[in-house]
């Protein structure tokens, strides 16, 4: 690995896509198509094939649906999506987003969805089946995260339904194990309970048999997580696969980085990071509770973007190293396992100098505001990225990470996508990246405007609309 004279890991970029408003996933369908589902914050999912093209018609389009609103950043809209494992066999996928039903009651929607069978880069609208829906108290803190672990259950991570401190009942949501607000639910989308609702409830959920527990509820005390990931573990011996790795986005002095146990109690409201909180919840509450693998303060950045560890073929040195960023510094960041000391060392990520990342293709800048990372069907990894976090400005890029210090043998990490019928226009990837304008001039222009952002979260904001954090001080709309 490049590491410049202050031990930075210098690493290079290269862009995929852009022009997208607010990215907030990319996907993988895991059917050997090697297609990648890119999802924007309004609600509408597109297709891009393994050639860099962009199908024309939108897998999903749900934006009338979706409650999403132009305001820099807004939590709410289109905020989580997963595959079904047995997606090749079954066709399922599901989704998670925010919406207003007919009373204005502003909520949360867990939905199942179906692909078309005369068409595999088209979702069925039709084919919507609602599994679990959440009142929202405030308009932030919404979650969104959506993942299925490697026991085939899909798991939930549900925000503690916002404002700021946790302010709701004696303890706070998240501490309430009678709410599914500030949690990690588990559930198994392979059939139906007793009592009727449309997801079986594992039977060796930690809360089971606690009658003040719901039973969806895996993991508890959590604040707002910010993009979660399974890891796929090491290439050859397997070591680490099936942790689930999340960044917890925090209040006013820490953001985490945390790994989850079943049963766990991460500590909100009484703890952020390593330190209290809530004093008085702190002192009476268990010494049992999850610590984080790493947390850091504000002066490093004030909204986690929870990432990936890297396990692909083609940067090997990377294999293992947790990388993730923060959404309002734009820092990206890696975490190596220390396995003696039992511990979690941070190294910063520089995108390296233009000399490093001199190779065709290779750019060394990037979008400010990290909104997610991603992992292809191969393991390389990604992060979206945009220069003005509003859900309908088309100004967020994807991007790839390489390592220039050492690259894969030639020949060793190629693959073979299965071909894929496509029924719509494919539109060739155009990229930004190399223009001069751009980054630079974006950058330029929002420092003229003496912008000002305070928020906690990608893609949102506001003390009424906070996803992660505090206030969004714009201004001027532009």
């Amino acid at each position: 690995m490049l590491e410049d004279p202050t031990g930075c890991l210098q690493l290079c970029l290269t862009e995929v896509a852009n022009g997208l408003r607010n990215p907030v996933l990319m996907l993988h369908a895991n059917d050997n198509t090697h297609r990648i589902f890119v999802a924007e914050q309004v609600g509408i999912i597109w297709v891009y094939l393994p050639d860099g093209s962009r199908l024309e018609e939108p897998f999903l389009d749900i934006k009338k649906i979706v409650l999403a609103t132009p305001w820099i950043g807004d939590e709410r809209g289109f905020l989580g999506m997963a595959f079904h494992p047995k997606h090749k066999r079954n066709r399922k996928f599901y989704i998670y987003y925010s919406y207003m039903d007919k009373k204005k009651v502003e909520k949360i929607r867990i939905s199942e969805f179906k692909v078309l069978a005369s068409d595999v880069n088209k979702a069925d609208p039709r084919s919507e089946r609602s599994l679990l829906e959440l009142e929202e108290p405030a308009a932030n803190h919404n979650g969104g995260q959506l993942l299925f672990g490697l026991d085939g259950c899909l798991y939930l991570f549900i925000g503690d339904g916002g404002k700021a401190g946790d302010p709701f009942g004696k303890f706070g949501n998240a501490q309430n194990k009678s709410t599914l607000l500030g949690k990690v639910l588990r559930i198994d989308v392979n059939g139906k309970s007793p009592d009727g609702k449309p997801y079986r409830i594992p039977p060796d959920n930690p809360f089971v048999s606690d009658p003040k527990a719901l039973p969806e509820v895996y993991a508890y005390g959590v604040r707002n997580m910010w993009r979660c990931a399974v890891d796929r573990g090491d290439p050859l011996t397997h070591k680490g696969r099936g942790r689930i790795f999340c960044g917890d986005v925090g209040q006013n002095r820490f953001e985490e980085v945390d790994i989850i146990v079943k049963g766990g109690n991460y500590g909100w409201r009484a703890k952020e990071g390593f330190e209290c909180y809530d004093i008085k919840l702190c002192y009476n509450s268990s010494l049992d509770d999850i610590l984080p693998i790493f947390a850091y303060g504000h002066t490093v950045g004030k909204s986690i973007t929870g990432g990936y560890v890297y396990r692909g073929c083609e940067s090997p040195n990377l294999n293992g190293l947790y990388i993730f960023g923060d959404f309002m510094s734009g820092r990206l960041m890696a975490l190596q396992e220390d396995e003696r000391e039992n511990k979690w060392k941070k190294q910063d990520i520089c995108i390296g100098s233009t000399k490093a990342c001199a190779f065709p293709g290779l750019i060394s800048s990037y979008n400010k505001f990290i909104i997610s990372f991603a992992e292809d069907e191969a393991g390389e990894l990604y992060f979206m990225a945009t220069s003005y976090p509003s859900a309908y400005a088309p100004h967020g890029s994807i991007y790839k990470f390489v390592d220039p210090a050492r690259r894969a043998p030639p020949g060793k990490c190629k693959h073979k996508p299965i071909p894929v019928k496509t029924k719509s226009k494919r539109i060739p990837f155009a990229p930004l990246a190399s223009k001069s304008l751009g980054f630079r001039f974006i950058a330029w222009t929002l420092q003229r405007c003496q912008v000002e952002i305070h928020a906690h979260g990608p893609p949102n904001s506001t003390q009424n609309t906070q996803r992660r954090g505090e206030e969004v001080h714009f201004p001027h709309n532009f």
